[in-house]
C-alpha cells in the first residue's frame, strides 16, 4: 500500500493541496495564515468556501485556518463509499495529522459539527485544546421515543425524495430556509442564495444522499462525554434547518464544559448571515482563559 502523499509545501496556483485518506480519497484543503491553528468543517450540501468570511477574519486575527472540502463535496474526490461518521471523522484525523497539527481548534458548522463530535469520542480529542459547534446537528436530529424534541423521520424521507426527483429544484427551496428568506425577512441576498445552490450542485448525488442520511440518523449523544475541552455552542433561535432545541440547547446539557451563545431570531445559515458577530465571538472564545 502506497503512503499517503501530503502536499503542504508551498505550491503553485495551479496545484491544488491535498491530504489523500486511508483509502485514497483526495481531500482538498485550504491554509491560510499563521499562528495557532483552526480546523473548519463545513455544512451540507455545501463546501469550504461558505467559511471563506470567517476563516479571512481568523486568519487576519493570527490564527492558522484550515478549511476542507468533505468527501464527496466541492473539489475532493467523490468515492462511492464513506459518508458515516466514522469514516468522516477518520477523514479529519489525516487532516490533524498528516498537517503535523497540535493544540488545535475544531469548529464545525452544522453537518460538520457530527465529524467535531465523532473525533473527540473516536480518536480521543487528540491534539485538541478546544471546540465550537455552530448550528451543529449534534447531539440527535432524529424525532425517537427518547428523543422527542427531533425531526420526523418522514421529513427526511420526503426531503430525499426531492432530491431524487429534481435536486436543483428542492436546493432552490432549502436554501432560501437555509438562510431565512422569506416574504418579510432577507438576511441575506438572492446571490448568496444561488451561489450555494451552484456549490451544493458540484457534489455527488450519492455524498449528497448519503451524507443527508448520516446527519439525519447518527445518535451523537454516547459522543457527547467526549468533549473534555472548553466548547463554545452557537445556534440561531429561528433555524429552521436544524431546530435549537433539539441541538444546540440539548448539546449544551450534555457537555459540561459548553457555553451557548444563542443569535435571537437568526436562522441556520449564520456563516453568512451573522458573519462578523461569528467571527467575533470565535475569536472572543479563542482569547478567553480556560477556567
Amino acid at each position: 500500500m502506497s503512503t499517503p502523499q501530503l502536499q503542504h509545501q508551498e505550491q503553485s496556483g495551479s496545484t491544488p493541496r491535498t491530504i489523500e485518506t486511508a483509502d485514497g480519497t483526495q481531500l482538498y484543503y485550504k491554509d491560510w495564515g499563521h499562528g495557532p491553528a483552526i480546523v473548519l468543517i463545513h455544512g451540507w450540501p455545501l463546501s469550504s468556501d461558505s467559511w471563506d468570511d470567517v476563516a479571512l477574519g481568523l486568519a487576519n486575527a493570527g490564527y492558522r485556518t484550515i478549511a476542507y472540502d468533505r468527501r464527496g463535496f466541492g473539489r475532493s474526490s467523490q468515492p462511492w463509499s464513506g459518508y458515516d461518521y466514522d469514516t468522516l471523522a477518520d477523514d479529519l484525523a489525516a487532516v490533524i495529522e498528516q498537517l503535523a497539527l497540535e493544540d488545535v481548534v475544531l469548529i464545525g458548522f452544522s453537518m460538520g459539527g457530527g465529524e467535531v463530535a465523532r473525533y473527540m469520542s473516536r480518536h480521543g480529542g487528540r491534539h485538541v485544546s478546544k471546540a465550537v459547534l455552530v448550528s451543529s446537528v449534534t447531539p440527535y436530529m432524529l424525532h425517537t421515543d427518547d428523543n422527542s424534541e427531533g425531526t420526523p423521520a418522514s421529513a427526511f424521507e420526503t426531503m430525499t425524495e426531492s432530491m431524487v426527483t429534481d435536486r436543483a429544484k428542492f436546493f432552490s427551496s432549502f436554501f432560501r430556509d437555509f438562510y431565512g428568506v422569506g416574504p418579510l425577512t432577507h438576511p441575506t441576498s438572492d446571490a448568496q442564495v444561488d451561489a450555494s445552490r451552484t456549490t451544493a450542485m458540484q457534489a455527488s448525488l450519492k455524498a449528497t444522499l448519503a451524507c443527508a442520511e448520516s446527519f439525519a440518523t447518527t445518535d451523537f449523544r454516547p459522543d457527547m462525554s467526549a468533549f473534555t475541552v472548553p466548547t463554545l455552542i452557537i445556534h440561531g433561535t429561528e433555524d429552521k434547518t436544524v431546530p435549537i432545541d433539539a441541538a444546540a440547547r440539548a448539546a449544551l446539557r450534555a457537555i459540561p464544559s459548553a457555553r451557548l451563545i444563542e443569535y435571537s431570531g437568526a436562522p441556520h445559515g449564520i456563516l453568512a448571515t451573522h458573519k462578523a458577530l461569528v467571527t467575533k465571538d470565535i475569536l472572543d472564545f479563542l482569547t478567553a482563559a480556560v477556567g
